[in-house]
């Protein structure tokens, strides 16, 4: 798919992962059937998901998503490295299910959404891995802190819906360590440990619609 590409003007703090780089070859060129798909579109935020999970008390996890959000999408199919995304997420609408829970990670332990009402992502690179897999590098900012992050992805297919609208879909996803946002909040258990892990999975189920 090489949804992803364009080169943003935000700056990341640190250099991008590279581990298992040097195993990863991008193809030169794209899947002939991508070519037709070359356009803008924008989620079909109805149909998609953005949902993160991280440890709790060295036992299980939690899940939560966040509902409002927007995003865009330019495809060049032909050549998928001059594509590119943007992504900005609502952090006040963050569910996990307990609104005590939710009311927390909104405050200046976590998140600060009176500060900081935005996550944003915008790419800056891809590679294209094979017919239906690809790796995306952009630039995510939480907590007005910006570090690089690498996505796994996956081209889920395209489609014409009854409503003769372009689709297409894709699911992602990353692992980033919270501290490096400034969420550092944590609590020590009895037992040993912490109440929060600091790795967090991060999981995108998306549907863009042509625009």
């Amino acid at each position: 798919m090489g949804i992803f590409g364009r080169k943003s003007a935000t700056t990341a703090t640190t250099a991008p992962a590279t581990a298992g780089a040097a195993t990863v070859a991008t193809l030169d060129a794209p899947s002939a059937d991508l070519a037709h798909l070359t356009g803008d579109y924008t989620i079909d935020t109805t149909h998609s998901r953005i949902g993160f999970s991280v440890r709790h008390a060295m036992v299980t996890n939690v899940r939560g998503e966040f509902a409002d959000y927007q995003g865009t999408l330019h495809l060049d199919g032909s050549n998928p490295a001059a594509s590119s995304a943007e992504l900005s997420i609502k952090v006040e609408s963050i569910d996990t299910g307990n609104e005590q829970r939710d009311g927390h990670l909104r405050t200046s332990d976590f998140f600060e959404v009176d500060k900081h009402p935005e996550i944003t992502f915008r790419s800056t690179s891809a590679q294209q891995l094979d017919t239906e897999t690809y790796r995306m590098t952009g630039d995510l900012t939480i907590k007005g802190v910006t570090r690089p992050v690498v996505l796994d992805l996956d081209y889920t297919g395209s489609a014409t819906d009854p409503y003769g609208i372009q689709r297409l879909g894709f699911e992602g996803r990353t692992t980033v360590d919270r501290t490096e946002f400034g969420l550092t909040y944590n609590a020590a258990l009895e037992t040993g440990g912490v109440l929060i892990g600091e790795k967090v999975k991060l999981s995108f189920d998306i549907s863009a619609v042509r625009a």
